[in-house]
């Protein structure tokens, strides 16, 4: 095993006219992680894409999940492996291409959030988008979309709304399945990807897990991880800390919605995913 970062072999120079180090070695994920500086024990990041993926570290010693998650390598500087928890969330930001491309209710993405605050709340609308089946922490294969809660007063307002909140909910289905697995309570939970620009988003997503959710001036945290291993591999940056020092905050969602509400917001989650599951014949 040889650490993520450090020079471990070289273009050849007929390809790039020059040899290159190859100085930096990690999925994307784990590269994400480390781009947001979640360095120690029970930081987590979450990244929103087209499906989710949180990340908690845990560590210098792999931790077994009781609770349908991934244990998986962290990105490591040093002479000691280090590791994560993981979770998969299948459809993330690309519910929202399913409302443009597949229903039509909005022309482009960016028009979803300003759709969604058009109304006050779901109106007791949910969306399950288990498209292709539930990931993390259900790994239900068999379950299938849903929409439950339909009235006569339900809109495409309500729909667009039930939408953007599936992300969140899913989001906090992993992040308690991680509570329970690590025994840590998530202090903050960093968030990057395209979907982490919606502040409409990020606001309920803090509301229901009752902590700041903390969006960086950099949400392509990625390619910024396999930038920052690659530069300490060959000494552009010289430390770990000097790596969090660049780290900054575009913003930090404080929670605002009473705990007792965001219970029963998940409790009514919790119901609708249940019919969804297990829908497709064996």
């Amino acid at each position: 095993m040889c650490a993520s970062s450090g020079v471990v072999a070289w273009t050849a120079a007929s390809v790039f006219s020059a040899r290159i180090p190859i100085a930096g070695i990690a999925g994307d994920q784990q590269a994400a992680l480390f781009g947001q500086r979640c360095g120690r024990p029970g930081m987590v990041k979450n990244t929103y894409g087209t499906g989710c993926f949180m990340l908690m570290h845990t560590g210098l010693q792999p931790m077994s999940s009781r609770n349908k998650l991934l244990t998986t390598a962290a990105c490591h500087t040093g002479d000691a492996p280090e590791y994560a928890l993981e979770g998969s969330v299948f459809i993330g930001g690309a519910v929202v291409q399913w409302l443009r491309d597949g229903l039509g209710i909005i022309k482009s993405s960016a028009e979803i959030e300003r759709l969604a605050a058009s109304v006050a709340d779901n109106g007791g609308v949910y969306l399950v988008p288990a498209f292709t089946g539930a990931g993390s922490p259900h790994w239900d294969p068999y379950a299938r979309g849903a929409i439950l809660g339909l009235t006569r007063g339900s809109s495409a307002a309500h729909l667009a709304r039930a939408a953007l909140e599936s992300i969140a909910f899913q989001t906090a289905d992993v992040l308690m399945a991680m509570e329970a697995d690590s025994g840590i309570r998530l202090a903050e939970m960093r968030v990057d990807g395209g979907a982490a620009r919606n502040d409409m988003l990020m606001q309920f997503q803090a509301d229901l897990l009752g902590v700041p959710v903390v969006r960086p001036s950099m949400t392509e945290t990625t390619a910024l991880g396999a930038a920052y291993l690659a530069g300490l591999g060959v000494g552009f940056w010289q430390s770990a800390a000097e790596l969090g020092a660049q780290w900054r905050i575009d913003r930090a969602f404080q929670p605002e919605m009473d705990r007792a509400r965001a219970e029963a917001l998940m409790s009514e989650w919790r119901k609708a995913v249940e019919r969804a599951k297990n829908w497709a014949e064996r």
